[in-house]
């Protein structure tokens, strides 16, 4: 009876560690270390309107967004930290419109709107129509960690930020003269020319958690304090562990209509689809139908990227662990 015993827990044992073997074998299998993806906007981004001098600059500054996101997550830091280092680094460019040279509303004022989100938790934090934050993606991180809320706006998210010891400054820091000189065409004209654009990163870390972020200073020309989708949870933002993080850029009334950002999650869980099927559905088939322009950046909780847009280009970029970064504008 002690010899059966004996031979059915050898059996057990064994089994255990064939499960075991497999169970490990899929976890590594699946995590692909980290990865980063970026983005400056998606528009009427040609050779031909960018010269060679131009291209090396924006290609520069997505380098430096993408290295320093980098550093953070090789270093095992966090994905939410690693969205928010990048954001800052084409914040502070006047290349993009987000932070310093945001574009100009019909006021010629800058007001700029940010998102976060944690794929982990499922909390995010925004702010809308703010004047003298230097970094709104930091702001929209305060409101997500140290707060009760998820969007604060106007005066109030500047207080807010105040109080959190943010770097406040004086609105003249935003200006460069390419926006203001964008803006007076635009004033005159009354249309935009589309040449600068949103920024946002994703972001996959060690521990295999998603976290997306999104900058921007609105539509050129914008009046009666419009927010488009970048400081809106599930249309201009949005990430889930279980299935991706996103970031978009576009026009932005469409993509608060169609929650783009939640959309593609949904469209991968409860269809199944891949992040590569359920973003080009999403940008190519669904808003094009619609007559709306942009893009966006994804990435699922496996490392698998997309980065689709029905626009001429889109500056964007991305980096994984062990591979060398990439940046691209054009189609």
């Amino acid at each position: 009876m002690q010899l059966i015993k004996l031979s059915v827990m050898k059996k057990l044992s064994f089994f255990l560690l064939i499960l075991l073997w497999i169970a490990g074998f899929e976890t590594t299998a699946q995590n692909p270390g980290y990865v980063l993806v970026i983005h400056g906007g998606a528009g009427t981004i040609t050779s031909d309107r960018y010269l060679p001098a131009k291209q090396t600059d924006y290609e520069k500054a997505l380098f430096e967004a993408l290295s320093a996101g980098e550093e953070i997550l090789s270093k095992g830091g966090t994905s939410l930290d690693a969205v928010v280092v990048a954001i800052q680094v084409m914040e502070a460019c006047p290349l993009f419109n987000s932070g310093k040279g945001a574009v100009f509303n019909a006021e010629g004022k800058n007001d700029l709107d940010a998102s976060i989100m944690d794929g982990k938790s499922g909390k995010a934090g925004a702010v809308a129509g703010v004047m003298t934050i230097k970094s709104p993606v930091e702001a929209a991180r305060r409101v997500m960690d140290s707060s009760e809320h998820v969007m604060l706006a106007g005066r109030g998210a500047e207080e807010f930020a105040r109080q959190q010891g943010l770097e406040i400054v004086d609105p003249s820091y935003f200006y460069t003269e390419e926006s203001w000189q964008e803006y007076l065409k635009v004033k005159a004209r009354m249309e935009n020319d589309g040449r600068k654009g949103t920024v946002g990163a994703v972001a996959l870390d060690k521990s295999g958690n998603l976290a997306a972020a999104t900058s921007t200073g609105g539509m050129v020309y914008k009046k009666f304090g419009r927010i488009g989708d970048s400081p809106i949870i599930g249309a201009g933002t949005y990430a889930n562990n279980k299935s991706c993080a996103v970031s978009c850029t576009g026009h932005g009334e469409y993509f608060i209509r169609n929650a783009v950002a939640y959309d593609v999650s949904a469209r991968m869980l409860y269809l199944g689809e891949s992040v590569a099927q359920a973003t080009d559905y999403i940008i190519n088939k669904k808003l094009k139908d619609q007559g709306a322009t942009g893009g966006l950046i994804a990435l699922d909780k496996d490392g698998n990227i997309a980065m689709p847009f029905n626009t001429p280009g889109m500056f964007r970029g991305f980096v994984s662990e062990g591979k060398t970064k990439q940046v691209l504008m054009f189609k």
